[in-house]
């Protein structure tokens, strides 16, 4: 069995670019509201194609490491972005492949403070809250069309992540 052990990188705009943007306060903002509200405009593009732009809550519970990672997802029609709720960390598994995920390609991040947003075909695992229950806000897409795609591992690769 080829083992495949994976520790988390910091999360930052550069080395998540490929993936999606990174959701976070900088930059110069622009004050809006007579002066009383920092504005950091377009932090992340919504892709939804022909579909609707919604909103959700997701409710993670947390992980257990080490874990093994058997599973990859992906939504083809439209982007999908996780802005946690509070400033726990929480891990980013993402990786590339034209029809499957390629788990010689796998990067996991250490977010905290931070938002993602996984552009159309991104292959990522799902939601790693780390230390407690932890609620997201989801912007996603709805619409015609199946926007899911999850595919397994080989049965022969052992993907583990820890801290």
């Amino acid at each position: 069995m080829d083992v495949l052990k994976l520790t988390p990188e910091p999360l930052t705009s550069q080395a998540f670019e490929k993936f999606g943007d990174v959701i976070a306060v900088g930059g110069k903002p622009v004050m809006i509201n007579e002066g009383t509200t920092e504005r950091y405009h377009r932090l992340g593009d919504v892709e939804v194609g022909e579909g609707l732009g919604i909103m959700n809550i997701f409710r993670a519970q947390p992980r257990t490491l080490p874990m093994n990672i058997t599973m990859m997802e992906r939504h083809p029609l439209g982007s999908q972005a996780f802005l946690p709720c509070n400033d726990k960390p929480y891990l980013v598994l993402v990786c590339e492949g034209e029809t499957a995920p390629d788990p010689t390609t796998l990067k996991l991040f250490l977010a905290q403070g931070q938002g993602v947003n996984y552009q159309a075909n991104c292959w990522h695992h799902p939601l790693l809250a780390l230390d407690e229950v932890s609620d997201f806000w989801v912007v996603d897409r709805a619409g015609p069309g199946n926007n899911l795609e999850e595919t397994d591992f080989s049965k022969s690769l052992n993907i583990e992540i820890s801290l």
